[in-house]
């Protein structure tokens, strides 16, 4: 039978091959009577009394029966009884008391034959193993440390019930108050048991209803919603707030007084707060009672500088809070951090600010006077780096904006803090540490760090109804070697798209504040369109080439980087899109096959770009920003060197903002344009594209100005029917000279459960366009039966169909360049028909596009996972929109 932690505990000795003695006694945890205990250690006494003898009998001989493990002369060390001593029955007594008392004997006996006193024990038995049954909710490894009893240890009755007591005590913890737990006992050979704790978890026991008395001004709708605890509905299964938890009531008391005292009530109190457990132990009801009391406002607000360096008039008047607002603990709070801040920044690390607060509850007002005591300047002493056992000190160092004999500064201990988290090598939560140094006004600042994995490894395939099969491999390190350098190298492999990358980053060029990087990549990019259903080429683009930086900073939060980078691009078609258009025997690109405008794009060419960014980024991390903004202005100019010439500027901007308890909310605005000079155009290759992922709810390149080859066939009544369906069109985007983008998402915050499964959900809304090209030459095959071509060896000869008929009346075709045949007669010119057809050019808009979804962030145990469910509300005629979206392996 189930016991309680506090119960009474014995055994009951049972036989066969797997002998169990079941603790008994006391009551369960629903209150339900076992039975006692047969045998306690009184007793024990009792059942081998020792003999009435006379009182004078003097102990001539001791002698310790029973004992296994323990030497008889231990056993005698732990009574008081000896040699030559008066045997009494209170001296019997007090002997079995004392081994009783040591824990280590299930049993003992005193008794006396004529001076010689023979004691018999049975020892407690040595434990094996210690067995959990039935916890699955509570792994071995969160069990066994917290309990008493061990292996090789003495078995002993009150580490059984300690040990009950503390196993339902970590299921109350996890909100599971009907476990219970039996603990059994398995003798084995040697005087040796297995202790064997059969726990019944119970079902997890949840909030069924908060209820609150006394309020008045606010519902309790409103007061729930400010508490930690929730609930339990059905829209709340990935929240693990609605177990109930004695820590998280005492919370949520604290919750609700802040509550009240931001909104000026400064007489509120929680007067009694009740959890009831309901009969079936599933639930929990929680009743609180409250006293709101009377709303305050301000009083008078005065500043108490004690520091010679501030004056208490110049501080009082730039404060937040005025006589005659309303009273705001918050507020209060707020303030008393931001002196204490300012205070630090001119080096006073250890000031304190007292906040004096004067109640006045017949006018309700609160006056209060900050006092900011006085403290010596602080300077830095040392700066102590701990924990890094792969990362050079110089590393961490190098971010420190203090140094060892600088003034001590909140600002430089703060901005030290977000430049070390930002290089997202060590713990999230890290925090640079201070501490007292050798005098009053000595300063000690640690960088106490725990080293996160830095190096990546994503090795994924997929399979796609248009791509075929999808395989994707990279390898990165953002620690080489543990001086902070970041190396990489990746390959992307699908049937029309394939990339290769290496690139290397040096934040602190020969220990200077100069960041130098190298990037060599290959990318080739297959166009696609769609004949009668199905996917063909259209046109080939290839870019080799590799692109170098340096960067410097011009400020703390600002930079300034150079860079050079040199391309290869080679934009080829199809075999089936050249023909011997002239007779002369060269084959050229195919208008009526290819489009004007692709004609004019082919070919290699060499691009020679140098560039200059100017950037501003007061983020507080750069792997997930949660406050700060970010904002760059980059030019480029190609044309030194190189087949191309144009000038090209982007400018980009973000900002981040912690919102509502958790809630991040950002916005990013990002814009360019390009432009050609010198009499040269831009090419296919230089200009913009938009869609996924820039702009989710579209497609790939789905956004902006393109060319939509359109079949024309019969419908049936001998007119012509112009076909539109994506799937069987050619769509060609040919990029645009100008874009903008912009979006705005909101990070919604989960409860600990989904948190810990790495899951972000959010809202977003995407807007942009890209447009500004010239309007193609397009083409067209007419209806109906099109265009007949014809046919051309490689030499580029047209081609005949020459038929002799032989003498035995046979006739041989054959395929010739000659149009006419040896007997004088014309052979048959082939041909080659292009189906009709009509181009239209559309999508070269500057009309926002705008798209609203929803998506979801999982750093899954496989690599990051986004997943985007995004809906146009937006569109310019052309535009491919694409429902649904996901990324694996990449950061975001």
């Amino acid at each position: 039978m189930p016991i309680s932690a506090t119960g009474a505990a014995g055994f009951t000795r049972l036989t066969g091959r797997r002998l169990a003695l079941v603790l008994l006694g006391g009551t369960m945890l629903g209150g339900m009577p076992a039975p006692a205990f047969a045998q306690t250690a009184g007793e024990a006494a009792d059942a081998a009394p020792a003999p009435v003898i006379p009182q004078a009998q003097i102990i001539r001989s001791i002698q310790i029966t029973g004992s296994q493990r323990l030497e008889p002369t231990t056993i005698l060390s732990y009574i008081r009884l000896r040699v030559g001593d008066e045997y009494t029955q209170a001296a019997a007594d007090q002997a079995l008391k004392e081994l009783y008392a040591t824990e280590l004997f299930a049993n003992a006996s005193v008794r006396n034959e004529g001076g010689n006193v023979i004691i018999e024990v049975v020892e407690n038995p040595v434990i094996n193993r210690i067995i959990l049954e039935g916890n699955r909710r509570l792994k071995n490894d969160k069990i066994l440390p917290e309990i008493k009893l061990a292996p090789r240890q003495i078995f002993t009755r009150s580490k059984v019930r300690a040990d009950v007591a503390r196993i339902i005590e970590l299921y109350k913890r996890q909100g599971r108050f009907a476990a219970t737990v039996e603990p059994k006992m398995v003798e084995l050979s040697q005087n040796r048991v297995d202790i064997v704790f059969e726990i019944t978890e119970g079902p997890k026991s949840k909030v069924r209803q908060i209820n609150i008395i006394g309020n008045e001004v606010f519902s309790d709708g409103a007061l729930r919603g400010e508490m930690v605890t929730k609930q339990a509905r059905l829209t709340s299964f990935l929240s693990s707030n609605t177990s109930y938890d004695p820590d998280r009531l005492a919370f949520d008391q604290q919750k609700l007084r802040q509550f009240y005292l931001t909104e000026g009530y400064a007489d509120f109190r929680v007067v009694s707060a009740v959890a009831e457990l309901t009969p079936d132990k599933e639930d929990f009801i929680i009743t609180y009672v409250v006293e709101e009391g009377e709303r305050y406002k301000f009083g008078e607000v005065l500043v108490d500088s004690q520091i010679r360096d501030f004056d208490s008039d110049a501080l009082a008047v730039n404060l937040p809070m005025k006589a005659d607002d309303w009273y705001d603990a918050k507020l209060v709070e707020d303030t008393v951090e931001q002196l204490t801040e300012l205070a630090g920044s001119f080096g006073y690390a250890f000031a304190e600010v007292q906040p004096s607060f004067s109640r006045n509850k017949d006018d309700l007002t609160m006056g209060i006077t900050f006092v900011l005591n006085e403290a010596p300047r602080v300077y830095v002493e040392r700066v102590d780096v701990n924990g890094n056992t792969l990362t050079q000190d110089k590393v961490l160092r190098r971010e420190f904006r203090v140094s060892e004999g600088d003034a001590f500064s909140t600002i430089g201990v703060k901005r030290t803090t977000n430049r070390i988290k930002s290089l997202g090598f060590f713990q999230e939560n890290f925090e640079v540490e201070q501490r007292e140094g050798s005098q009053p006004d000595r300063i000690i600042l640690e960088a106490n760090i725990e080293e996160q994995p830095t190096g990546e490894i994503q090795l994924s395939a997929g399979f796609s109804s248009i791509e075929s099969f999808i395989l994707s491999a990279s390898i990165r390190q953002r620690n080489f070697r543990g001086r902070g350098q970041t190396v990489g190298a990746g390959i992307n492999y699908s049937r029309f798209s394939r990339s290769f990358n290496l690139s290397f980053t040096e934040p602190y060029l020969f220990d200077r504040n100069i960041s130098a990087g190298l990037d060599v990549y290959r990318r080739d990019f297959n166009n696609f369109g769609f004949n009668n259903n199905n996917r063909v080429s259209s046109y080939e683009q290839s870019t080799t080439g590799f692109s170098g930086r340096v960067g410097v900073p011009l400020s703390e939060f600002m930079s300034l980087v150079g860079s050079y980078t040199f391309n290869i691009d080679d934009v080829s078609l199809g075999n089936q899109f050249f023909r011997d258009i002239n007779g002369d025997g060269i084959q050229n690109c195919d208008p009526l096959t290819a489009g004007r405008f692709l004609c004019d794009a082919i070919g290699k060419r060499t691009s020679s770009i140098v560039g200059a960014t100017v950037a501003f980024n007061n983020l507080n991390s750069n792997f997930r920003p949660t406050r700060g903004e970010q904002v760059s202005l980059t030019a480029e100019f190609a044309g030194l060197g190189g087949d191309v010439k144009y000038a090209r500027m982007r400018a980009n901007a973000s900002k981040y903002w912690n919102v509502f308890n958790g809630f991040i909310f950002s916005v990013a605005a990002e814009g360019g344009w390009i432009k050609g000079y010198g009499g040269d155009d831009v090419q296919l290759t230089d200009r913009f594209f938009l869609g996924e992922p820039q702009i989710r709810g579209f497609d790939i390149r789905g956004i902006g100005p393109r060319v939509l080859r359109q079949p024309i066939i019969d419908d049936g009544d001998g007119g012509p029917l112009v076909l539109t369906d994506r799937d069987r069109i050619q769509d060609d985007a040919i990029g645009g000279e100008a874009f903008y983008r912009g979006r705005a998402e909101l990070e919604i915050p989960l409860g600990s459960g989904a948190s810990e499964l790495g899951l972000r959900p959010s809202i977003f809304m995407d807007v942009g366009a890209v447009f500004n090209v010239d309007r193609p030459d397009l083409q067209q095959s007419p209806f109906p039966g099109g265009i007949d071509i014809p046919v051309r060896d490689a030499d580029g000869n047209a081609l005949f169909r020459q038929s002799i008929v032989n003498t035995d009346g046979t006739t041989t075709v054959t395929t010739v360049t000659s149009p006419t045949a040896p007997d004088g007669s014309a052979n048959t010119a082939l041909t080659s028909n292009i189906p009709a057809f009509q181009e239209v050019f559309l999508g070269d808009s500057a009309k926002p596009r705008v798209t609203i979804g929803i998506g979801v962030n999982w750093n899954s145990p496989f690599g990051p996972f986004r997943i985007d469910f995004a809906h146009a509300l937006s569109t310019v005629e052309g535009d491919d929109t694409k429902k649904f979206s996901f990324n694996v392996g990449t950061q975001f």
